[in-house]
């Protein structure tokens, strides 16, 4: 029993290492295509060269980012077969349908004119590139659509059947696919996306305008970023509003993890900070806001909340992990608006580019992003367990029978390797951002090389046999 339960900790904990850095990328990547194809847009409409040029800059960050979405998401499917045999067993008949779609819809638009997007500017027409780009796009969100779908299935399972040898077998598509929390889910990680990039796009246009105010590029950059971070940002609450009264209605012992609460009760106060201490049953040190917390999670100041006694200690999720991992992620959120709302009002007074410490803020809020999208995922999934298909299926019944050490030397594998690796691929990034967009600047040249790849599990990547090599900074 003792092996069994350090194997299990450590499949969880390589799972959790290895999908912790391939969910950047899908999340920069699905934003950063949607930005391409808006540049491109607005380039053919205007005809002005700036747009041109900042499409063409951000073009070569992309190649490099979705190639590393790519890389890193080989390792997934390799370990749902090697230390999560029963899970892939038994959710196969749900599971492998949703992750084929993806294949059939966005897996193969990408495949088609992700070439065409990065090296065809100069090779086909305009109009063609720019379909092109649309369809990477497009792919990339489609590929969110089914991944999401698979996931907010394992969250809110509906639309199956139990089969005599324990498989789940799909008797309603439609209720698999669009179950409860999927739209929610769905929305929060689009937005999530987009946030992300407009941040790291504001974060190097306000870099290059603290080195030179005049750059035109840089001044695109910044204004369009600090357009999403003022729109979006205040959308992305709502959103995680509703998200959040869809999950207390299917699944409440997370809510009350992520709130604390280990005792039932109306008007409950809205804890800020504390400690839960699991063993003793109590959030220590609390620092409260009364009947705050029933406001905000059933709109009524005297709405009851479920603690977490209400489970036996085996259903409850880590409190601990899920109640500040859901802070760090609010509290970029409210970051996130701070700096739109600043963006807005030194816009109205014409100061957006001359707002020197605006510029440094929006610098140190690139990495925000990304904090946000690992500290929301954290949230979600540590605050699902003990199951891996919400109260169907506990996560001590998905792994595979693998000894302790097995899965302590891939895990040790491939943190050697992912931290080489993608460090130097994170380096090479920050290279290219640190670059000043000039005029003129040409579009990335490839050279080719023979290379297996695969295809990451979220949105932001395609198979093929292609890759660069030398990609001119």
């Amino acid at each position: 029993m003792t092996e069994l339960f350090d194997a299990l900790l450590l499949a969880r904990l390589q799972f959790a290492f290895v999908i912790s850095f391939h969910i950047v990328f899908p999340a920069f990547s699905i934003g950063l295509a949607s930005y391409l194809a808006v540049l491109e847009g607005l380039w053919l409409v205007t005809g002005r060269e700036v747009w041109l040029n900042v499409f063409r800059y951000w073009l070569k960050i992309f190649a490099i980012v979705f190639g590393m979405g790519v890389v890193s998401g080989v390792v997934m499917s390799y370990q749902i077969g090697t230390n999560w045999g029963p899970f892939a067993d038994r959710t196969g008949p749900v599971l492998g349908p949703l992750l084929g779609y993806e294949v059939l819809t966005a897996f193969f638009l990408e495949a088609g004119f992700l070439g065409v997007m990065l090296f065809g500017m100069n090779r086909v027409g305009r109009g063609l590139h720019f379909f092109a780009t649309l369809m990477v796009a497009i792919g990339t969100l489609i590929s969110a659509f089914w991944i999401l779908s698979a996931n907010s299935w394992m969250q809110t399972p509906q639309g199956h059947a139990i089969a005599a040898n324990g498989q789940f077998v799909p008797v309603d598509w439609w209720a698999v696919i669009f179950n409860p929390s999927f739209p929610w889910r769905l929305v929060h990680m689009v937005l999530a996306a987009y946030l992300t990039t407009a941040l790291v796009v504001g974060a190097v246009g306000a870099w290059h305008l603290l080195r030179d105010r005049g750059n035109e590029a840089a001044r695109v950059m910044f204004s369009m970023a600090m357009w999403m971070a003022a729109l979006v940002a205040p959308v992305q609450a709502v959103v995680g509003d509703f998200h959040g009264l869809n999950t207390l209605a299917h699944q409440p012992a997370k809510i009350a993890a992520i709130e604390g609460h280990f005792e039932t009760g109306r008007g409950v106060p809205l804890i800020l900070f504390g400690w839960p201490d699991m063993a003793a049953e109590t959030t220590r040190w609390a620092v409260e806001v009364p009947k705050l917390g029933s406001l905000i999670l059933t709109h009524e100041w005297d709405g009851e909340i479920r603690g977490l006694k209400e489970w036996p200690p085996a259903d409850r999720p880590n409190a601990a992990i899920v109640f500040w991992s859901f802070r760090i992620m609010v509290g970029m959120g409210v970051l996130m608006v701070a700096l739109g709302v600043w963006s807005l009002v030194c816009r109205a007074t014409g100061a957006l580019y001359r707002a020197r410490w605006l510029h440094r803020f929006a610098v140190a809020m690139g990495p925000a992003g990304f904090v946000a999208v690992l500290a929301g995922w954290i949230t979600t999934e540590v605050g699902r367990q003990p199951w891996t298909v919400y109260g169907l299926m506990r996560t001590s019944e998905s792994v595979s029978p693998v000894a302790a050490p097995a899965v302590a030397t891939s895990l040790a594998a491939f943190a050697i390797v992912y931290f080489a690796v993608f460090g130097a691929g994170v380096f090479y990034l920050l290279r290219l951002m640190r670059k000043a967009p000039v005029a003129g600047e040409p579009p990335p040249e490839p050279v080719l090389v023979d290379a297996a790849a695969g295809r990451p599990a979220l949105a932001g990547g395609t198979a093929g046999r292609l890759s660069i090599e030398g990609d001119r900074p």
